[in-house]
Order: structure tokens, then C-alpha cells, then sequence
């Protein structure tokens, strides 16, 4: 298996864009070999004791015993085991109709040396843990000490997935106008998120309105439970840390060795989602040019400026006079099919000489090798096909974990505020998160202080020119709890574990494998 970049962005990483805009997910998109006929290597079985403490629901949901008590009938599959997670769709009435849940355990390289299962989450909303967790790569002592666990959560990938658009469908909302210029623009953008909103209504079923974040969480502890673990050990990246906050505020004695990496702080708002990314993506982009000029032979210019004045024109003239393209079904590189592209490298320095020529080919013409990163971005397969359905479960889950308004002028006054502190990203974020204004289903969640008093220690990995998930918010959730451990990262792009940085990696590995909380104050 082979992986490529981590995903997020607006609707990315909401595409992924990590609660509404850009980006806010570690999404790897992997080839899955088929089922294979060799098992993993048995772990050693559970006491009766942890498997009666494992099994508990949470106290007054008796109604939800059923769901705790389920024992995962695991099978072959994807070069390890797979079994799948009984789950309500509604938990305020779980007699009611259910859905599955895919699971998938790669167990441990010794199971002499396994002290348990550590559930990941790559991020998204709507990246799948199944692939995530089957193609991840931890040092070797992680390996033995842990069934390394993933699941698509509710409404991704494999697990009930929530589709709203055909193809063809998401190919024209993804290449729309993000940055409207005049009134006609506007109102076009906002007919297209209503439309947008109103086909998840007639699409997405009674799940649509339950796939917010709590309810994911409520999902990890049933797991939990099934996997017969006492308390959760836990790895999420970007939008996986704000699902991992979330359980820690609901079940902080179930916490486990939690590490939480590319964080979101729960706290904030839409608009100020908005407004870090933006400020986020824009310092990580001034960083791209900066290392292309330093470079020589730059397509954007001489100076720092210069590129990112470059930059700002290309995307206007992609606005203008987008280029053909001799995609069957995309036939133009749009400003926002542009604006893909360029966001996703800022997710990875290593993918910063790509974006380099394929601007380079875009300026004389040859929109193609962009469109190709737009494509990675966004999942989307060269026939046209797309991998999963982040791009749209993505807007699912944000608009029911933070409202946002209908009002034009509010995005209007967004824009040119942003527009100050981030000229070149900050317009598209302001208007990136009007479908959730439309959305058919009222949020269940709002932002607020996690503490998760009483829970062990959460390790939360902050990276200071983060594009998809600021530093500041990292700062923010780990001060906010109860008993945070931040360390930080001084370096570019998106997450730091086993990422980019061996300080990292070891600090992570020790408190993982051996329980020793990092230092205070530990910067690498």
C-alpha cells in the first residue's frame, strides 16, 4: 500500500476545510489490496475484570446496554481484520434504527509487549479510518504495544456514507466561484450552497441529522467497549482532535493515552475558524514563496511580495479567463479548482517543488498538472470518479457542530475583513462555510471551553505554521484542558507526528508506549 498527502482544506481540510474552511484533515488516501487469507496473530485475551469495566455504558443509558455489550465478529480483509460496529442513529432513542460501522484492527507485531488497542483518526471530517489506520506507518515499538484501530466514522466512506451530489454535481460545486465580486456573483454562490444544502436534505436520509461530532464520540466509547478496552487510547490529527476533545468532554474517566495532533480548538467559532485559516494558510503560502524565491528560477518572481502578488492575479485570472482543460467532465480550471491546488501542498513542504512546476505550466497555459493537484485534493480519481465522499459529508458534519447565518452581508463584512490579514486566502475562507447558513438541520453543538476535568493526561502536538489548524489553536485546547501537555513544533505544514521530526516522534512514542508525559513546555 502506498500513501499520499493528508487532506483537509475547506470542504475541504472543510475541504477538508477543518470545521468550515480550508482544510482541517491528515486524510490518507491509500490502494487497498483485497482480502487476504492469513489472520493477524491473537491477542492476549482480556481479564474478566477489564472486559466487565470495558462493557459498562455510561450511567442512566441502560437503553444502550445492547450496543456496549456487542462482541466484533472480526474477518480477513485488507491485509488484516475487519469486523463492523452496531451503533443508533439516533442515541436519544436507541431502539430506533441503527447503522454499521466499518472497524478494521492491524494487530500488534508482538502481542508479548500489547497493552491494548489505540483507536486513529486522520481527520476530515469524512476521512476514513479504515485506510488511515491500514496504511499508517508508527515506529516500532507503537507497533508492538498496540492493535493499531480505525473506523470510518458515521456517514463516511464505508459507514452509511452520506452523499448529497452525484459526480458531476460535486465536479461543477467544487469548480464554482469561492470569491464572489459583486452582487450577481453573491447571489449565485448562495443559490448554489441552498442547492447544495437541499440535495443533502433529499439525499442524506434520517442520518443526516446525526453525524455531528458528539454523536461520532458516542460512537468511539461503544467501540471502546466492544474492543473490550477500559479507557480509550486514542490518535486524532486535525478534525480527529476536535473529535477526540469532544469524548474527553463526555467521558473524561474513559481517557486513555490521548494524543491529539494538528489540534482544533473547541472554543472557537465559524468565523474565527474561518478567520485562522485563513491567517494560517496565508502564512504557510507566504512560506512556499519565500522557499521558491530562495530557490532561483521562481515562476512567481524575485521577492516575497512579488510571488504572493503573482499568486493573487493568477487566481483572479482564473476567475477571468480559466484555462481549458482536456478533462471528459471538468473542462476549465476555475479559480476554484485552482485554488484546490495550490492549498493542497501547503499540507506538505515535500509537495512544494509539484506545485512549483505546475505553476510554472499553468502561467504559460497548461492548466493540466494543477488540476492534477486540485484532483488529489479533492479525491477525485482520473475518470472523474471520487474516492469516498469527504468533499461532502464534510459540510454534514461542520453545519451540525457550528451554525453559521443566511445573511450576504455577513460574508460580505467577513470578506473584507479578512481580506486585511490574508489577502490572498482570506476571501475565499469568509464565503466558505454559506451552505451551512442553508443547512436543513439545526447544529447540536456550539463552541465551548473542553476542560475534561478528571481525565489522565492529553497530549496535544501544535505545529507553529500550521496552514490547516494554527498554533494558536493548539495553545488554546491544551490550555483549556484540565490536564493538557502541549508540544510544539517549530516547522511547516500540516500535523507533526511522525510527519517530520524525530522530537516529536519520540516524545509521542514515549508517552504512548511508556505513559511519560512530555515535559512542560517541549518545543522541537
Amino acid at each position: 500500500m502506498t500513501s499520499s498527502r493528508d487532506t483537509s482544506f475547506i470542504g475541504a481540510p472543510r475541504a477538508r476545510r477543518v470545521v468550515h474552511g480550508l482544510a482541517g484533515a491528515v486524510v490518507l488516501a491509500l490502494t487497498i489490496s483485497g482480502c487476504v487469507s492469513s489472520g493477524p496473530t491473537p491477542a492476549k485475551p482480556l481479564s474478566p475484570a477489564q472486559r466487565s469495566a470495558a462493557h459498562v455504558p455510561p450511567p442512566g443509558k441502560a437503553s444502550l446496554a445492547r450496543f456496549y455489550k456487542q462482541a466484533l465478529a472480526w474477518s480477513d480483509c485488507l491485509q488484516n481484520s475487519c469486523a463492523k460496529l452496531t451503533v443508533p442513529i439516533d442515541y436519544a432513542h436507541p431502539e430506533g434504527a441503527t447503522i454499521q460501522l466499518t472497524v478494521v484492527k492491524v494487530a500488534s507485531t508482538n502481542p508479548s509487549e500489547r497493552i491494548g488497542s489505540l483507536v486513529v483518526n486522520p481527520g476530515g471530517p469524512g476521512g476514513s479510518g479504515v485506510l488511515y489506520a491500514a496504511g499508517a506507518k508508527f515506529t516500532e515499538p507503537v507497533r508492538a504495544a498496540y492493535d493499531v484501530v480505525g473506523f470510518d466514522p458515521r456517514g463516511v466512506a464505508t459507514s452509511a456514507p452520506v452523499k448529497c451530489l452525484n459526480d458531476r454535481e460535486l465536479d461543477a460545486f467544487l469548480g464554482g466561484d469561492p470569491t464572489p465580486d459583486n452582487k450577481p456573483e453573491e447571489l449565485k454562490l448562495a443559490n448554489t450552497a441552498k442547492n447544495f444544502a437541499q440535495k443533502c436534505k433529499a439525499n442524506g436520509g434520517a442520518l443526516l441529522g446525526h453525524v455531528s461530532t458528539i454523536e461520532a464520540a458516542k460512537d468511539m466509547d461503544v467501540l471502546r467497549a466492544a474492543l473490550g478496552e477500559p479507557k480509550l487510547n486514542f490518535l486524532g490529527k486535525s478534525y480527529g482532535t476536535f473529535l477526540g476533545a469532544t469524548y474527553a468532554d463526555l467521558f473524561p474517566a474513559k481517557v486513555g493515552r490521548f494524543v491529539l495532533d494538528g489540534a482544533i480548538d473547541p472554543s472557537i467559532t465559524s468565523s474565527q475558524v474561518n478567520e485562522g485559516q485563513a491567517v494560517g494558510f496565508e502564512t504557510a503560502t507566504q512560506a512556499y514563496v519565500k522557499d521558491c524565491v530562495d530557490k532561483g528560477y521562481c515562476p512567481l518572481g524575485t521577492t516575497l511580495d512579488s510571488g504572493m502578488a503573482r499568486l493573487r492575479d493568477f487566481l483572479k485570472q482564473m476567475d477571468a479567463s480559466p484555462l481549458p482543460l482536456s478533462d471528459p467532465y471538468v473542462k476549465q480550471l476555475t479559480e476554484g479548482w485552482a485554488s484546490l491546488g495550490i492549498a493542497g501542498p501547503m499540507y506538505d513542504p515535500q509537495a512544494w517543488p509539484n506545485l512549483t512546476d505546475a505553476l510554472r505550466q499553468a502561467f504559460a497555459g497548461q492548466g493540466g498538472p494543477l488540476m492534477k493537484l486540485a484532483e488529489a485534493y479533492a479525491e477525485r480519481t482520473t475518470t472523474g470518479a471520487y474516492n469516498g465522499n469527504l468533499m461532502q459529508v464534510i459540510y454534514a458534519v461542520n453545519c451540525l457542530d457550528r451554525s453559521d447565518v443566511k445573511a450576504l452581508s455577513h460574508y460580505e463584512s467577513e470578506a473584507r475583513s479578512l481580506t486585511a490579514s490574508a489577502p490572498t486566502w482570506g476571501p475565499f475562507l469568509a464565503w466558505s462555510s454559506v451552505p451551512c447558513g442553508y443547512w436543513p438541520v439545526p447544529a447540536n453543538n456550539a463552541p465551548k471551553k473542553i476542560t475534561a476535568a478528571g481525565s489522565g493526561p492529553i497530549v496535544v502536538v501544535g505545529t507553529t505554521r500550521d496552514p490547516a489548524t494554527p498554533y494558536k489553536w493548539a495553545q488554546g485546547l491544551a490550555a483549556g484542558l484540565q490536564n493538557g501537555h502541549l508540544i510544539t513544533y517549530n516547522g511547516d505544514g500540516h500535523t507533526a507526528y511522525m510527519r517530520s521530526n524525530p522530537c516529536v516522534d519520540d516524545a509521542v512514542d514515549a508517552y504512548l508506549v511508556k505513559g511519560v508525559v512530555p515535559p512542560p513546555g517541549l518545543k522541537c
